[in-house]
C-alpha cells in the first residue's frame, strides 16, 4: 500500500504559521500557499522529497488571509495547475477586506497591528467547491475538501482516508498567534467569525473519522484533544453572523 506524506511547511518559525504537502505517488497537494514570498519555503520543501513545482497537482487553499493565501498567485504561476476555493471565500480572494472577530485579548491587539488586513496579490481561484464535499482522488490524492466554515465563511478543510486531516484555522495550539511553546494545547485562533460554525465543523470532521489535526497554526492535536475544544466552545455559547456576502464571480463550478 502507498504511503501518504504530510509535509508540515514551516512559513514562520515554530509553528506560528504553516502550510502542508500531502505527498502520494510522486504527487503533490499543496493546502495553503503561506504569506505573501513563501515560494523558497514550498520550494525546499518539494526538493525534500525530491519533487519540483511541476509535481504540484492542486493547491487548495483552507481560506484567503494573508497568511495562507499570501503566495497563491505565484504558486500557480510555478505550478500551472489549479487553485481550489470554495465558492463562499472569493471575495476574500479577490481583495474583499476579512470580518475580523477577535477571539481574546491578543486577537484585539493583533487585530491593531494590521498585519492580517494588509494587501497581497489577489485572485480568483481555478476550481470553485460550491458543494458540502469534493472528493479529491481525480487529482491523485485518497483524500476529500470539505466545506468547513467557521474561522471564515469559506473555510475548506482536507480530509485523508486514514483519518488525518488539515484543519486551516478551525482551531489553533500554542501560544498568542499558535505555535512557540505548549503546543498540544488547543486554542481558538485569533479570529474566530462564527464559533457555534466552527464547533459543527470540528463535529462533523469527528464524526467522520477526523483522528489527527494539523494546523496552520500549531501542531498535530489528537481527536480527543478536538473534541474536548469543542465542549468548551459548546459550553461558551456564543453564537456568531456571517457578514460577508457570497460572492461567485463567474459561473465556474466544480464538482
Amino acid at each position: 500500500m502507498t504511503q501518504t506524506i504530510i509535509e508540515t511547511i514551516p512559513i514562520l518559525p515554530f509553528g506560528m504559521v504553516n502550510a502542508f504537502l500531502v505527498i502520494h505517488e510522486r504527487r503533490a497537494l499543496l493546502v495553503d500557499t503561506g504569506l505573501p514570498g513563501s515560494e523558497g519555503k514550498i520550494e525546499n520543501a518539494l526538493k525534500m522529497h525530491k519533487l519540483d513545482w511541476s509535481d504540484i497537482a492542486l493547491t487548495v487553499l483552507t481560506h484567503a488571509h494573508i497568511d495562507h493565501a499570501g503566495s497563491a498567485a505565484q504558486v500557480r504561476r510555478l505550478t500551472a495547475q489549479p487553485l481550489f476555493a470554495h465558492k463562499d471565500e472569493f471575495p476574500y480572494c479577490n481583495g474583499y477586506p476579512p470580518v475580523l472577530r477577535p477571539s481574546g485579548i491578543f486577537g484585539r491587539v493583533f487585530q491593531k497591528t494590521g498585519a492580517i488586513e494588509q494587501g497581497f496579490e489577489y485572485f480568483t481561484p481555478d476550481l470553485p467547491l460550491t458543494k458540502a464535499e469534493a472528493d479529491l482522488s481525480p487529482f491523485g490524492f485518497p483524500a476529500s475538501a470539505l466545506h468547513t466554515p467557521g474561522h471564515t465563511p469559506g473555510s475548506l478543510s482536507v480530509l485523508l482516508d486514514d483519518g488525518r486531516v488539515i484543519a486551516g484555522d478551525l482551531l489553533a495550539s500554542g501560544i498568542l498567534l499558535g505555535g512557540i511553546a505548549m503546543r498540544s494545547r488547543p486554542k481558538k485562533p485569533p479570529f474566530e467569525e462564527d464559533t457555534v460554525a466552527v464547533a459543527d465543523s470540528l463535529d462533523q470532521l469527528l464524526s467522520r473519522g477526523g483522528k489527527y489535526f494539523y494546523l496552520g497554526h500549531g501542531g498535530r492535536l489528537p481527536a480527543s484533544t478536538v473534541r474536548a475544544h469543542v465542549s468548551r466552545l459548546r459550553s461558551a455559547d456564543r453564537p456568531g453572523v456571517f457578514k460577508l456576502p457570497r460572492i461567485l464571480p463567474n459561473d465556474q463550478t466544480w464538482m
